[in-house]
């Protein structure tokens, strides 16, 4: 199998573009007072409220309504030495808009890029972000520009979003063909705004992080069907759990049905109950469901249970899944990995899958488990809060070597345990029983639910006795709770797995 090429055509961090005027910062008594005192000494007089309103055009624009018949250039010259003055600084200055530097700052946490793109010249442009306490917030700045030749500028640096307080700022996001988030901070009311066109209309910033999560989820998941595209065909590795289902469903939206197939492996190592409801998951999206049998207990390295097991297990499961994936003449192989799988630092199942040329589409496009949850809401699939819900080996400590007898035991113990949760009348989102080797388990649950299972409680002796019915003598409940991969921190070096 060979990969697809890269997604550099398709942004997966937010570069967004903000006006400056009204919508990062209040300036209206600087322009104001500005204007009126270079056209009062030309002779012209307008009041405050007229100036206001043109708040958001280009000086030239703005001098030719309000003084028609004088020289805008000298009209324009007498505004901008009034404007950068050090007496206008001190009389009328300029201050951040609420919410203004928290919205440069999630732009910057999610990874993105903040620029500016103003009718302001850029020099006056920069002098107005540094006096507001702005400046050291934006990556970059372009001024002089107006509506369509905004949307001109933003595009050019790849601009994602633009967020301005004026129709024209409306029509600089259309121009760049990127969504706009219209707040009515400045003179125009918000259905001037709807009316323009504007995606989105906010009364000012200060729910702007809410805003940028789901522009960021958008372009994930633009990434993710531009690159499912470029696919052509995929066989999905099928857990039946967020990760998968969600690339399931994105790989039906972008290729169709005829072009998708899932595969869950089957062995001693999947869950009782998994495969139907695997089943069931894939068959609600139209998918057809291969159930092919994986042999990863026959590997030695799997067995031995040291601490690159989940290596040898994918390389099992890949070294199924890509013939059957081409004698379905489906062209790649793809697997629920996420970002945060990959910056995880020991997921050496990872490497196995990527050796054979696995294709690991969420975690291109940059979906964390949390975008990935988020989106699987959007979309209405039932994983999207269903628990982690790794392979039984996952539960088996390193070094304790892997048997079918004890992939089953722990099976029966996890299942005993939550049927005498039940019958207590207490529930866990997560439960793990851990074979700590020499007939020792763990029981791991919600934090929430450790005290109800303390020694010599009704429902503590109810669970343990259904683990000791399962097979194991020693029976423990973790009192830190359940944590994922908590069988990890018992690696002395878990980087010399990878």
């Amino acid at each position: 199998m060979t990969r697809p090429s890269c997604l550099a055509a398709v942004p997966i961090v937010p570069v967004v573009g903000f006006d400056l005027d009204m919508t990062l910062v209040d300036s209206r008594a600087r322009i104001t007072g500005s204007l009126r005192a270079a056209l009062a000494a030309a002779g012209a007089d307008v009041t405050e409220a007229d100036v206001f309103a043109c708040v958001g055009l280009p000086l030239e624009v703005t001098l030719a309504r309000l003084a028609p018949g004088h020289d805008a250039a000298t009209l324009a010259s007498a505004y901008r030495q009034r404007h950068d003055s050090e007496a206008a600084r001190r009389e009328t200055p300029v201050t951040a808009l609420p919410g203004a530097a928290d919205a440069l700052r999630a732009v910057r946490a999610a990874g993105g890029r903040t620029v500016v793109v103003s009718a302001k010249l850029p020099e006056a442009l920069v002098g107005v972000l540094r006096e507001a306490g702005l400046v050291d917030l934006v990556d970059e700045v372009v001024g002089g520009r107006y509506a369509e030749a905004k949307g001109v500028a933003l595009r050019a640096l790849g601009g994602t979003a633009y967020v301005g307080d004026h129709p024209g700022d409306v029509r600089a996001a259309r121009a760049a063909s990127v969504p706009s988030l219209a707040v009515a901070t400045g003179p125009h009311p918000a259905s001037d705004l709807w009316a323009e066109g504007a995606d989105t209309v906010a009364d000012d910033l200060t729910g702007f992080a809410a805003w940028l999560e789901e522009h960021v989820l958008d372009l994930r998941l633009a990434a993710l069907e531009h690159a499912l595209a470029r696919a052509d065909s995929v066989l999905v590795a099928f857990s039946g759990g967020a990760d998968s289902a969600l690339l399931l469903a994105a790989a039906v939206r972008a290729l169709g049905v005829d072009r998708v197939a899932a595969a869950t492996g089957v062995s001693g190592s999947l869950a009782d109950g998994e495969l139907d409801d695997a089943r069931e998951l894939a068959g609600s999206l139209g998918v057809r469901l291969l159930s092919p049998v994986t042999r990863e207990i026959d590997r030695p390295g799997y067995r031995a249970n040291a601490g690159d097991r989940c290596f040898h297990c994918k390389a099992e499961l890949l070294d199924v899944l890509a013939p059957l994936a081409a004698a379905h003449r489906l062209a790649h192989v793809a697997t629920g990995t996420n970002a945060d799988d990959v910056v995880a630092g020991f997921r050496p199942g990872i490497r196995a899958a990527a050796e054979r040329g696995a294709l690991t589409p969420l975690a291109d496009a940059g979906l964390t488990k949390a975008q990935v949850r988020a989106a699987s809401r959007r979309w209405g699939l039932p994983t999207h809060d269903k628990p982690a819900a790794a392979c039984l080996s996952s539960r088996i400590a390193y070094g304790v070597r892997i048997t079918r007898a004890g992939l089953a035991r722990v099976d029966r113990a996890e299942q005993g345990a939550r049927d005498a949760l039940a019958a207590a009348g207490l529930s866990t989102r997560d439960l793990r029983v851990r074979d700590l080797g020499a007939d020792r388990a763990r029981l791991d649950v919600d934090r929430g639910l450790v005290a109800d299972l303390a020694p010599g409680t009704p429902a503590g002796k109810s669970v343990a006795a259904a683990l000791r019915a399962a097979g194991f003598a020693d029976v423990e409940v973790d009192p830190r709770g359940f944590r994922s991969g908590s069988l990890n921190e018992l690696l002395p070096d878990p980087a010399a797995h990878r």
